[in-house]
């Protein structure tokens, strides 16, 4: 029978030490400060949509609401009409994000696959061009084209904004795209797909992560705009909701507590999109740069 000797290695009676990481106070200061410059206008816009009359103009703009009151949501609802001018936004950022994300993977999809064709080479550098070109610059040209063709009204902004949406949205795509072998679509091609179906039902599902990325900054460029449906649309009825928001800048503009209450409502649903979202734009901006 066998028999095995145990050794036993002599320790000291010291504990072992844990290296400790320093703290990096002067960038965590900094990071809190950052915070502070954010979260501090969001805690007055929410104090100041809950007070009353009384209490938005007595010069503190700092203390709570006592008492809490929705007076000023239930005006500012039917100063703006809230949900036509909510309905209006819906459609334009629905269609702008659809827009975006559709075109923007043709699009990229057909850069990175010609990348080796001069013509399709050029087009990605025009788009990244195009990214420079803000839309004051090119405003009243753009006003007059819609004018001329029947398209100032939301449909019209829908196709401005996907436009200047595209050149952002097409660099992160083709970044994305660059990460995905050939060979899953030769092998495609191979079991008889035609290109239309290798993208639709190979590719396009493997762009979900950048295209929940492009959809968030979509959302939040066509909820958040107000110059360019300000000056496309004709019609003030068919305004969208940051443009309405511009009557408490005029006659309204000492009805602090509904002004604040009616800008809390429109920045709801943006900020509740990113909050849900905000992973999802995390991982596709990661994936795209590392595997780019």
């Amino acid at each position: 029978m066998s028999t095995q000797t145990l050794t036993t290695i002599p320790t000291s009676g010291k504990k072992p030490r844990v290296r400790m990481e320093r703290v990096n106070w002067s960038g965590t200061i900094i990071l809190i400060l950052c915070a502070v410059t954010v979260l501090l206008p969001l805690y007055v816009t929410i104090s100041m949509a809950f007070k009353t009359t009384g209490q938005a103009v007595d010069g503190n703009a700092f203390s709570l609401p006592a008492p809490f009151s929705i007076d000023g949501f239930v005006e500012a609802w039917n100063l703006t009409k809230f949900p036509v001018g909510a309905g209006i936004s819906l459609l334009v950022t629905a269609g702008t994000v659809i827009a975006t994300i559709v075109l923007a993977a043709f699009a990229s999809y057909a850069i990175v696959r010609n990348w080796d064709h001069r013509l399709f080479r050029y087009s990605f550098f025009y788009l990244l061009a195009a990214m420079f070109i803000p839309f004051p610059v090119v405003a009243l040209p753009q006003i007059q084209l819609t004018g001329w063709v029947g398209l100032d009204n939301p449909f019209g902004v829908i196709i401005l904004a996907t436009m200047f949406q595209l050149s952002f949205s097409v660099l992160l795509f083709t970044a994305f795209l660059r990460s995905i072998p050939i060979e899953l679509e030769e092998s495609a091609r191979i079991d008889g797909a035609s290109t239309w179906q290798t993208f639709w039902q190979l590719i396009f599902p493997l762009l979900a992560p950048m295209s929940a990325t492009v959809g968030i900054f979509a959302f939040l460029y066509a909820w958040n705009d107000f110059m360019m449906p300000s000056l496309i649309i004709s019609d003030p009825a068919m305004q969208t909701l940051p443009v309405r928001q511009n009557l408490f800048q005029t006659q309204f503009s000492n009805n602090y507590n509904v002004s604040f209450a009616s800008y809390l409502m429109a920045m709801a649903p943006a900020i509740l999109a990113y909050l849900f979202t905000q992973r999802f734009v995390m991982e596709g901006v990661t994936q795209g740069a590392v595997k780019g």
